[in-house]
């Protein structure tokens, strides 16, 4: 009886001290090691978990966390499923590894067929029929990671990118970007890496030559190291372009050598390194391996990788699953008797539950297939201290920028300061012209102009310096046939120059292949022509102010009025009268107006003196009264033009608007050579414009020249207009008499500072020349070159006084009045000679006849009183005859 007590005490004993002594977890690693290394990060990053587990011992407190560690090579699947059965016999909870996926399809069926959780920290693209129910990857799912790729391309609002890949699976990650051109009017250009060759620098090449300024390369950091290295030395390490890399691990990358290239470069980044407890952990691993082995070239020193962070953390879940399992005993498993562990799916449950804030954030796992869900991915973006946050991307909730980077535009100067710019420019007056000067100028002291001091006055807000070189080919920029540009603009697209600061205007052709700033000087098309001859005053010139038309009229109008007034002053009685009013009884009356008196009365009227006749009867006063206020309107309008028509001097335009040149071809017109002028001829739908590029392109050769000074010469010196903006009409028109604008504006637009399509200068410049507008400088600077001596005739105001040239008119008229009126009064003196002739000669005759008769008679009568008798007739027979 007492051996069985002592028997049943020491078994108590030995109960207590197992139940006493801590549980020992045993999890599994396979890693591939490269010939490079000696040992891989993962294995490096999993031994430090481990230790890290252990050493606190909150997490917990009654277990030890031990781990077996089986190194392969790489694509040596056999090799890795045979060490995993080794270390399922020796009773792990967990397996980790490998990372290719040649070795991880081995792997991950034997741990399916076994029930052990097998933990992956690498990308892998899930099967379709996804079978794998022991399988956990806490690498963020692909999707979401194309997703993410997308809504950044869709935030910085590229037009057109270039994916360049290194492996196959690169396209898969890439399905959601491939997709999306259809929907966000994005145009994609796919290239791949040379596999298994490093040196990139023939695609790169192919890339700059084809001004693909935005491209995305899915690589491995090693791959990622490389390429900048191969990017700097092909000269594309600029601010024009820029590199989206979806490598999660650009943060660990040594940037230093670019960081003041002002090359654009954007990733993503896991590791929440912004949480003291992460940056901790990261100093604590950072020390550890500056003490062990060289760190890869690329790498900063002692950095994290997210590999390594993705494997700390999913040792870590093991630990927060173990802490909730409970009466959990691990067994030995044998690959080939297929008998499973039997808490396998109990665990695997736990690990699925398990939530837990580590270094890649918070880690949540889908239920149903063990892949990450609900993650955070900062945006990063090179800067000049160094990589920057700028925006927080979700899986759940998407994009949401910083505050850092909505405040990031509050300073202009950002990245401008202490630059120095190449700016293009074309010698066009008054914006750039050569400096006069009897010394030799060099450098930027060789220009001066609007333009200059608009380069000048951004240059102090902004804070950059610059060197003005002269467009090569002499031309602001158009298109040929093929569709290649020409002079300034071909410059910047070759990012040859990084400003345009010349009268360069925004067209919607030049906006598809270059940026703007928004208008420095706003204008339009009009037509320089020259001044139109003054027409000479011709002594006649009084009668300018009626048209020959209304003088017409107006005589038609007296005539007519004068025949009505005879034919009514005829018809009514009132207007016949009693010439002897002494004489009551006397049947003899009398009408004054008689068709000479009418149109005498006509005239008087006209002339506002009057006449001695005047209408008694009523009709006739109404014929007159009507007639005396007609006169007194032509009258009225003829004084008031009368002053204008002989003081100003009358201008004879051929043209007056671009429909007059378009109807014609005796003035021949034009516009420079590939200018915006001509290109908007050529591209108008107006049916007037259409015609006018006809008759432009018909002509070539004589209606298109080299530049303004050609154009201007061509005006002065034959029959020719030009088409040209209205400020550079205005300045020429200022400072040469002959030459003025015809005409309105045919369009609108503006001048604008062009730079290359992504260039970083582009909103800065806009925000300076904002400033400068609201300062009131640009309207000063215009003044001040704008402003020429002027015309002396436009500037005397006075009316000139009246010469000879003006009214001589009146004289001739007058004279010529004084020599028809003597003409007709010897006309009258012979006319009435004539008639007292032929009254004498017919007296004679019948005095002749009478004297015959009287000797006849003989006795009958004495002579005297029959001369008297006849004489008496004779005397009756003229008056008669008068």
């Amino acid at each position: 009886m007492e051996e069985r007590k002592r028997l049943f005490l020491c078994l108590l004993l030995v109960v207590q001290l197992c139940l006493s002594s801590p549980q020992v977890l045993r999890i599994g690693g396979i890693f591939e090691t490269r010939e490079s290394e000696l040992v891989s990060m993962d294995e490096l990053a999993f031994k430090f978990a481990v230790n890290n587990i252990n050493r606190n011992k909150t997490l917990m407190p009654n277990t030890t966390l031990t781990y077996d560690i089986q190194r392969i090579n790489l694509f040596d699947g056999f090799e890795a499923s045979r060490r995993v059965c080794d270390q399922l016999a020796l009773g792990v909870v967990a397996v980790f590894g490998p990372s290719h996926s040649s070795s991880v399809s081995a792997v991950q069926s034997i741990c399916n067929a076994l029930e052990v959780p097998h933990i992956q920290t690498r990308w892998k693209h899930p099967s379709v029929d996804n079978k794998d129910t022991f399988f956990i990857n806490l690498f963020p799912e692909y999707t979401a990671i194309a997703r993410a790729i997308l809504d950044v391309v869709t935030f910085f609002k590229w037009r057109k990118l270039t994916v360049v890949y290194e492996d196959s699976t690169g396209l898969m990650r890439m399905q959601e970007l491939i997709k999306a051109p259809a929907k966000f009017n994005l145009k994609i250009k796919i290239r791949q890496l040379t596999p298994g060759n490093q040196d990139a620098r023939p695609l790169l090449k192919e890339l700059k030559k084809d001004k693909e300024f935005f491209i995305l390369f899915d690589c491995s950091y090693r791959m990622a190291s490389e390429l900048l290295k191969q990017l700097s030395s092909m000269g594309m390490m600029t601010e024009y372009y820029h590199f989206f890399f979806t490598t999660l691990d650009l943060f660990a990358l040594d940037l230093e050598p670019y960081r003041y290239s002002g090359v654009n470069m954007t990733g993503f980044r896991l590791l929440n390194v912004d949480d003291p407890l992460v940056a901790s952990t990261m100093d604590k691993w950072a020390m550890e391996r500056l003490q062990g082995p060289k760190q890869e070239s690329g790498l900063m020193d002692g950095i994290m990788t997210t590999d390594a962070a993705l494997m700390y953390d999913a040792v870590f879940m093991v630990a927060v699953a173990s802490q909730r399992a409970t009466q959990m005993t691990v067994s030995s498993l044998q690959c080939h008797r297929h008998k499973p562990w039997r808490f396998g799916p109990r665990f695997m449950n736990l690990f699925k539950e398990a939530q837990w804030d580590g270094l890649t954030g918070h880690i949540v796992l889908n239920k149903t297939d063990g892949l990450r869900k609900d993650f955070d991915l900062d945006i990063i973006s090179l800067k000049e201290d160094g990589t920057a946050r700028i925006a927080v991307w979700n899986s759940y909730r998407g994009m949401n920028l910083t505050e850092t980077s909505r405040d990031k535009n509050n300073n202009v100067t950002d990245s401008l300061a202490n630059r120095t710019l190449i700016v293009t420019t074309i010698l066009e007056n008054p914006y750039v012209m050569q400096r006069k000067s009897d010394k030799e100028m060099i450098g930027n002291d060789r220009y001066e102009g609007y333009c200059l001091d608009l380069l000048k006055e951004l240059s102090n807000i902004l804070g950059f310096t610059y060197e003005v070189r002269l467009v090569a080919d002499g031309k602001y920029g158009a298109q040929n046939d093929k569709g290649e540009w020409n002079g300034m603009v071909r410059e910047l697209i070759d990012h040859i120059a990084d400003l345009a600061v010349a009268p360069l205007t925004i067209t919607y052709v030049r906006e598809k292949s270059i940026d703007f700033s928004k208008p420095f000087m706003t204008l339009g098309i009009s037509i320089l022509y020259r001044k139109p001859n003054g027409t000479n005053p011709g002594v006649f010139s009084f009668l300018n102010p009626l048209s020959p038309d209304i003088w017409m009229y107006v005589l038609l109008a007296c005539t007519g009025v004068s025949c009505v007034l005879f034919v009514i002053a005829r018809f009514t009685p009132y207007e016949w009268y009693n010439p002897h009013p002494c004489n009551p009884s006397s049947t003899l009356i009398q009408n004054n107006f008689t068709l000479l008196n009418s149109f005498w009365f006509g005239v008087g009227a006209l002339m506002r003196q009057g006449s001695e006749l005047m209408p008694k009867a009523l009709s006739t006063r109404i014929v007159g009264g009507i007639w005396w206020f007609f006169t007194l309107i032509i009258i009225s309008s003829y004084t008031a033009n009368l002053a204008a028509f002989l003081t100003v001097e009358r201008m004879d335009a051929p043209i007056d608007s671009a429909d007059d040149l378009a109807k014609q071809t005796r003035i021949e017109y034009g516009a420079v050579r590939d200018g915006s002028t001509m290109t908007f001829f050529k591209k108008s739908k107006i049916s007037t414009y259409e015609k006018m590029w006809a008759f432009m392109s018909s002509r070539k050769n004589t209606a298109l020249v080299k530049n303004n000074k050609e154009g201007i010469t061509r005006v002065l010196t034959t029959d020719y207009a030009m088409l040209m903006e209205s400020t550079s009409i205005e300045y020429i028109s200022q400072r040469n008499c002959n030459l003025t604008q015809i005409g309105g504006l045919i369009d609108s637009k503006g001048y604008g500072v062009g730079t290359p399509i992504g260039s970083p200068y582009r909103d800065k410049v806009t925000i300076a020349i904002l400033q400068l507008q609201e300062e009131g400088k640009l309207h000063m600077m215009k003044e001040k070159w704008w402003r020429g001596n002027g015309c002396p005739e436009e500037d005397n105001k006075e009316a000139n006084a009246l010469g000879v040239e003006n009214i001589g008119g009146i004289f001739i008229v007058l004279a010529a009045g004084l020599v028809l009126s003597v003409f007709v009064a010897i006309g009258e003196f012979i006319y009435k000679a004539r008639r007292n002739a032929d009254i004498e000669e017919a007296f004679c005759f019948f005095y002749g006849v009478q004297s015959r008769q009287f000797q006849r008679r003989g006795s009958t009568s004495s002579s005297g009183t029959s001369l008297s008798t006849d004489l008496e007739s004779g005397r009756l027979l003229g008056d008669d005859t008068e």
